[in-house]
């Protein structure tokens, strides 16, 4: 059994891995888009879409994090864990 201190540590890695897993996906910069704000970086986002990347993060970070505690659990990962 693992202590929820570290679940809520490994959660909090694999969610930020995956968040950068899923930032460049769907990002349209102010070149594509056509319009570019007077003194911002060109390929600044037109739209963030930041609760969606939230959202597909967490989607994401669920499963993944679930199949490293089982590996953990199922003793796959035990010798390199220590």
């Amino acid at each position: 059994m693992i202590a929820p201190a570290t679940f809520i540590a490994i959660y909090f890695v694999v969610w930020w891995t995956c968040l950068f897993i899923v930032l460049p996906f769907g990002v349209h910069n102010q070149v594509d888009a056509g319009e570019i704000v007077p003194g911002t970086d060109p390929g600044a986002p037109v739209k963030p879409m930041w609760w969606a990347r939230v959202l597909w993060t967490t989607l994401l970070s669920i499963p993944v994090t679930a199949l490293l505690l089982w590996a953990i659990s199922a003793d796959w990962l035990q010798e390199y864990w220590r």
